[in-house]
């Protein structure tokens, strides 16, 4: 499992303080925004709760109640307040005036309730926005070794699915809950204020559903991680499979790796289905509920009417208030999981964030002009003692031809790794003209260095633009230069649109020796003072490596190379072959100087030459 992931729980905590207090930070930037979307929050409220005791003084002083006389409770103190003020109007002109106030409360609660969305909505976009480009910025940073251990796959479900889930929280998550909470404690207060025994009794049956809404958090909360932790797993799977897909259909394993997307897709289905149980089951008990509590006003209230302690206006508003009162329970129980998934997102994403950078770019120097580069008793293991390199030691020099050769795993690719800080040596030091690379800015560091390696990759876009990495620098005519010289011309002349024609995701489409020169063209694009070449020709079919060999040779003339190949015949005319074996600098020397010695280099060498002969 991914360094990361490893301690990811589907049950873990359900609230996290410090993980609420950090992800708050991100309002920060829009605090005024949030601030006046609470507002409109507490305002919507506002007209909510002020429709039904609209309509409960209408009813009570100008709809007058069979066999009442007189009204009673909060709609007569406010028909006397009225009438002392001089405010008392005829019963058809009071209907008309509450009608208008009523429209006003409900236009003016669904512009406030728009407002407050469209600004929410605004908020949590950039908001998204922050966050993925600083997730984006984290992973560029990390070094090599992080993304050889996590999944491809996982880290595209914390800058996709998990971030989605943050806006949901953001934009109707908090302040909802806030206007809900407000909602609640208005509504109990007016319905106290008008009459506190009814009130008691509706309120009876809230127990139950605090009981269930208790049951549905805790339930839904755990189903939901779950189906959050397994559909990172299936992206995990479908990347990595999707990207192998030719090796999947070369071997046969069509079947066999569908049967084991099918039981990731298993589990992801049942999660949700498990999730839908919770559901099912707490809508229709709150519906339920609520319609036990609407029994109990008839119950109650009607029989305060009959007795002439309550109006018919206040039993109506009590009907109103009762389905506005269960309404943000649910909500709220809702949005408990919008926030228990923002938290188990946020653990996620912060795990990932606080995910040390090794390579730190804390350098200050600039490389200038190049010199020299050495390795000074190097020692590297990627994995705690298992050393890769031991005790390496070798200089080169400005405008020197260096070759590694060596069985594979004898730590050869390793070596340029490290000249890339890609990784840091356990033990020695690496320097660039005398001076330690950590003291160096990573940005002068490897832009000394082209390199063509043996894993190729083209981005999606055109040409021209994977030759020069959409570097404004490089002009079209040095792009088509570096082609030239590395005989890409030939094949890109026959494109369509030539240098603009556009080339599919890893080079779909491509010959290996046409990717292979395509990225041996970016490296000379770039013009660099020390080439490395990672096994530049090993995927390239006799003929092409005839045309570029030519090319390669030119181009090293006067320039700072070193060279990786099994193919011996390619470093023949290195100034110095460094010979690796388990890790170590065996032989040393020339061609000529290594071949009068019967050691691993010759043995090496005489290998290929019978293999060349039989084939």
């Amino acid at each position: 499992m991914a360094e990361f992931e490893k301690h990811e729980d589907e049950g873990a905590k359900a609230f996290d303080k410090h993980l609420a207090r950090r992800l708050f930070r991100y309002l920060k930037p829009y605090r005024f925004r949030a601030t006046f979307s609470v507002l409109l929050v507490i305002l919507s409220s506002l007209l909510e709760i002020a429709g039904p005791a609209i309509i409960a003084v209408a009813v009570d002083l100008y709809v007058k109640p069979l066999g009442a006389g007189n009204t009673v409770g909060v709609s007569r103190r406010i028909g006397e307040w009225l009438a002392a003020h001089g405010m008392a109007v005829s019963p058809l002109t009071g209907i008309n005036v509450a009608t208008v106030l009523y429209f006003i409360t409900l236009v003016g609660g669904f512009a406030v309730l728009y407002a407050q969305m469209v600004l929410m909505n605004m908020m949590g976009q950039y908001i998204m926005y922050d966050l993925r480009k600083q997730i984006f910025g984290h992973l560029q940073r990390l070094d090599v070794q992080f993304f050889d251990r996590n999944p491809v796959g996982r880290l595209m479900t914390r800058v996709t699915t998990d971030v989605d889930a943050l806006n949901d929280m953001f934009t109707a998550g908090f302040v909802a809950i806030f206007g809900d909470i407000f909602v609640l404690v208005g509504i109990i207060g007016v319905l106290f204020w008008m009459n506190w025994r009814l009130a008691l009794v509706l309120f009876s049956i809230t127990p139950l559903i605090i009981l269930v809404s208790m049951w549905f958090r805790r339930g839904a909360r755990i189903t939901f991680r779950q189906v959050r932790a397994r559909i990172a797993a299936i992206n995990a799977f479908l990347q990595e499979h999707i990207s192998g897909i030719s090796t999947v259909q070369l071997f046969n394993r069509e079947q066999r790796e569908a049967e084991k997307f099918d039981a990731l897709n298993a589990r992801h289905r049942d999660a949700n289905l498990d999730a839908n149980i919770y559901y099912a089951v707490f809508y229709p008990v709150i519906e339920l509920i609520q319609s036990i509590g609407i029994a109990l006003i008839v119950w109650y209230g009607g029989g305060q009417v009959i007795r002439g302690t309550l109006s018919v206006g206040a039993l109506i508003a009590f009907f109103q208030y009762a389905q506005r009162f269960y309404e943000p329970i649910s909500d709220l129980s809702e949005k408990y999981n919008i926030l228990q998934a923002a938290m188990a997102a946020s653990e996620r994403i912060f795990k990932l964030l606080d995910t040390p950078v090794r390579i730190e770019d804390e350098g200050t120097l600039e490389v200038g002009e190049f010199q020299s580069l050495e390795f000074r008793n190097v020692s590297f293991a990627y994995n705690d003692e298992e050393w890769v390199l031991k005790n390496v030691s070798f200089r080169v020099d400005r405008g020197e031809r260096v070759a590694l050769v060596g069985h594979t795993g004898a730590g050869k690719t390793t070596v340029t790794a490290l000249l890339l800080r890609f990784y840091e040596p356990q033990r020695g030091e690496i320097l660039i003209n005398g001076v330690d690379v950590r003291r160096y800015s990573l940005g002068s560091l490897r832009a000394l260095y082209a390199i063509v390696q043996q894993d190729l990759f083209l981005f999606t876009g055109n040409v021209a633009e994977n030759i020069s990495l959409a570097d404004p620098r490089i002009a079209q005519e040095a792009i088509r230069e570096a082609a030239v010289r590395v005989q890409a011309e030939r094949f890109i002349s026959r494109l369509p649109q030539t240098y603009a024609d556009v080339v599919r995701e890893r080079g779909a489409g491509f010959s290996v020796g046409e990717k292979q020169l395509l990225s041996f063209a970016r490296a000379l694009a770039f013009n660099p003072p020390v080439l490395i070449l990672d096994e530049a020709t090993s995927s390239i079919d006799t003929e092409t490596e005839r045309l570029i060999q030519e090319a390669i040779q030119t181009l090293m003339t006067g320039r700072t190379s070193i060279v990786i190949a099994h193919l011996l015949s390619t470093i023949r005319a290195a100034d110095a072959i460094l010979v690796f074996h388990h890790g170590e600098i065996r032989e040393r020397g020339t061609h000529d100087e290594l071949m009068q010695i019967d050691g691993l280099y010759r043995k090496l060498y005489e290998i290929q030459y019978r293999e060349a002969l039989t084939a």
